[in-house]
């Protein structure tokens, strides 16, 4: 039998360097931390193929703890003319241990040992990376805890970083193919949106620190423009937004927007969307009309001094007005009438988003088949378009023609890569732009 070659005591060193990374964040009373590396330990052991190269990136990094922490205790030691040598041979051992454990891991002794969720390995690792890096980035550049854990639970916020990490690369494998972003993507944008109202709700009860700051603001899509105009300040969501686009292009309305998953669940309660060239007017006309009139409205409202309570009021009406489309237009059409005719925030998404490269292109054989015209809910697929070889100013890359398409025609692009690359990395920045807004998802 194959694994009865397979030499387990080689996991000694990168378990062991792990282990003693956890204790030294456990000395320093970060209980999370010590559990995360704990339990990546046990990943190693499990055999996790993506764990592989997440334990590297873990013991690079201790590798920079290390070092400072001897740094700093000699310096501690010598200020109080303390004997240190032998603190320096200790600690330069840890080190060297540390380096052991990259060794191994990165050597082709244990190739066959991570046998496990070999498939999409390093695209998972990525997720669980890229995660981990946007929350830890987010929590240490705010002021206030960001994350739940450390509000209730002060000195566990990297289990919750690692359990996000976890989840990333869990729903990443699961959308590993077409069909699979295609049951998945409405699945997880909706839990998103349940997690962001359902934190709203309770703070509103009276469980302040589900709030972020404290202060509340109407969760309206609306008013990322609008909001900082009436204001004169407030730019945290335009800049979010807009390092969205750079990432992922106008994949925001179909991944990542807490109001769009209200959209495209009305959309799949109606009929099978049909192309209509009317809502594909108002896809321009009808959303520079409500951009035009939220952003001026807000001006308006700022030059006549007008109380932020009635402008509240107003952008509460602004909203259930784009409710009312969900509920009656969108659900009666099939199709998200909402985002693609209403939402001014859908229209600046859809502009500003093509800076990003990302692309859906149709390739010169398609069949002609139409079967992407009945998945597109975007209104942006026709004869028209598809003989264009590219969907409408509407699109927001939400994958569902990809894999509608039978024969394969249709795909995303990037400058210089293949197809099949070009949707690993996109579905790698989707997922983990979601897992860190769902770590940070509260008004």
């Amino acid at each position: 039998m194959e694994n009865g070659t397979l030499k387990p005591y080689r996991l000694i060193p990168p378990v062991t360097a792990l282990l003693l990374l956890g204790a030294h964040g456990l000395r320093l009373g970060d209980f999370g931390l010590a559990a995360s590396l704990a339990l990546l330990a046990g990943l190693l052991c499990a055999r996790r193929a993506w764990a592989r190269p997440v334990a590297v990136a873990a013991l690079l990094w201790g590798g920079f703890v290390w070092a400072r922490a001897t740094v700093d205790f000699i310096a501690f030691r010598q200020a109080f003319d303390l004997p240190w040598q032998r603190l320096a041979w200790i600690m330069g051992g840890v080190i060297l241990m540390d380096g052991l454990a990259l060794m191994v891991l990165l050597g082709r002794g244990l190739d066959r040992w991570f046998d496990r969720d070999r498939e999409w390995a390093v695209p998972r690792a990525a997720m669980f990376l890229l995660t981990v890096f946007g929350l830890v980035m987010a929590r240490a550049k705010v002021d206030f805890p960001i994350l739940l854990a450390d509000r209730y639970l002060p000195g566990w916020g990297w289990l919750e970083i690692f359990l996000l990490g976890c989840y990333a690369q869990w729903i990443g494998s699961m959308m590993r193919t077409p069909k699979g972003h295609r049951m998945v993507r409405p699945r997880i944008w909706g839990l998103f949106s349940a997690v962001f109202f359902l934190q709203l709700a309770l703070g509103l009860l009276g469980m302040d620190r589900m709030l972020m700051t404290g202060t509340l603001h109407l969760p309206v899509p609306a008013l990322i423009a609008a909001g900082p105009v009436f204001r004169g300040g407030g730019y945290f969501m335009l800049v979010l937004f807009g390092a969205t686009l750079l990432l992922v292009g106008p994949a925001w309305c179909s991944h990542l927007c807490y109001i769009g998953a209200w959209d495209d669940a009305m959309s799949r309660l109606g009929p099978r969307p049909a192309p209509s060239n009317v809502l594909r007017s108002l896809s321009l006309l009808g959303r520079g009309a409500t951009l035009v009139l939220a952003v001026g409205v807000a001006w308006g409202l700022r030059v006549l001094g007008v109380p932020g309570a009635s402008a509240v009021l107003l952008g509460a009406a602004f909203g259930l007005v784009g409710v009312g489309v969900m509920v009656f237009v969108s659900r009666g059409r099939g199709m998200m009438v909402h985002c693609t005719a209403f939402c001014p925030m859908g229209l600046v998404g859809n502009v500003l988003g093509r800076i990003s490269p990302w692309r859906i292109r149709i390739g010169a054989d398609c069949t002609g088949c139409g079967a992407c015209f009945s998945r597109c809910r975007y209104n942006a697929l026709d004869e028209g378009r598809v003989a264009l070889g590219r969907p409408a100013l509407s699109c927001t890359l939400c994958g569902d023609c990809v894999s509608a398409c039978a024969h394969g025609r249709i795909g995303y692009v990037f400058p210089g890569l293949s197809r099949e690359t070009a949707r690993a990395a996109f579905i790698v920045l989707a997922v983990s732009l979601h897992a860190v807004f769902l770590g940070v998802a509260r008004i």
